[in-house]
């Protein structure tokens, strides 16, 4: 028996202006740890999206129909007439009103005495500005509940009781550590070397802030305020407790005026009203949401 040759193979000879011939794509075999993210993620999205749309779509029921049918069917027929009686039975221009003064207030002391803060912790540095830091971050396990009785006391004492400024404070006082965390992560991020070419040239620490860290800040300052604004426009335990008159009730506390006689509750109108008052939080973080992703990730590495 005589051994086959190996058959020979000539080289493919292309001219120089000639494209390369192409490369045959492997094709990836799917993954069981990719399939079970796909389907986790699924899952999550699922989770999340459903209690909204079925929000939106109840609002949009009849009252007869929420409450003889099945509340998780699809509505009979659509009315908006919910959303007319949400403005109607409780004052939700004036609830919308004063949770948007409540937020904007406690989101701007946070904004400034946060990243004042953690600039000075930080970026400038002084004797002892670690156990200062470890101090602040200890108020994060801190619960809101031991303060209201002694803000309480304090707020008669000096006739701030059913006030803006009874609910602004203690909500930013309460948001302060993490906010000061995350700005302290951000400025771990910008190189050194910035700041000292800026004293070289003459600027001094305000300058420095105003020029340098603050430009920088934009995306961390989008992050903390989108994640504080969840908090304080959903906050009900400051504005129950030191709230008193019906003109300073935020959205919390005016749903409470969609229960009438006997314990019974307007659903429709409520879950109308609901859709109305997180409209808002959603549209902004549909918005900002690139923004405040990329402020955690510039807040988790260092370059």
């Amino acid at each position: 028996m005589t051994a086959q040759a190996a058959p020979i193979t000539r080289p493919v000879i292309t001219s120089p202006g000639s494209p390369p011939p192409p490369r045959r794509r492997r094709k990836r075999k799917p993954s069981l740890h990719g399939a079970l993210s796909k389907v986790l993620i699924a899952l999550i999205v699922i989770v999340q999206v459903y209690p909204l749309a079925w929000l939106f779509i109840t609002s949009l029921r009849t009252e007869q129909d929420f409450v003889t049918g099945d509340p998780f069917a699809l509505p009979k027929a659509i009315t908006f007439d919910n959303y007319a009686r949400a403005f109607e039975t409780g004052n939700l221009g004036m609830n919308i009103l004063n949770s948007f003064i409540v937020t904007m207030g406690a989101n701007l002391l946070i904004v400034l005495l946060g990243m004042m803060a953690a600039y000075a912790l930080q970026v400038l540095g002084f004797r002892f500005s670690k156990v200062v830091r470890g101090l602040f971050l200890v108020g994060i396990i801190v619960p809101v509940q031991i303060a209201l009785v002694p803000l309480f006391i304090d707020y008669s004492t000096v006739n701030l009781l059913d006030t803006y400024p009874s609910m602004i404070v203690p909500l930013a006082g309460f948001a302060l550590p993490m906010s000061i965390y995350l700005f302290s992560s951000f400025f771990d991020y910008i190189p050194r070397e910035t700041y000292e070419a800026a004293s070289l040239d003459g600027a001094g620490p305000y300058r420095t802030f105003g020029l340098i860290t603050l430009p920088l800040s934009v995306n961390t300052v989008v992050t903390v305020v989108l994640v504080n604004s969840i908090f304080i426009w959903n906050d009900f335990i400051f504005a129950n407790t030191f709230v008193l008159s019906e003109g300073l009730k935020t959205i919390p506390l005016g749903l409470q005026n969609y229960i009438g006689a006997m314990g019974k509750t307007d659903w429709t109108a409520t879950f109308a009203a609901v859709c109305i008052t997180i409209t808002p939080l959603l549209l902004v973080f549909l918005v900002l949401n690139k923004a405040m992703i990329q402020g955690l990730e510039s807040g988790a590495t260092k370059g």
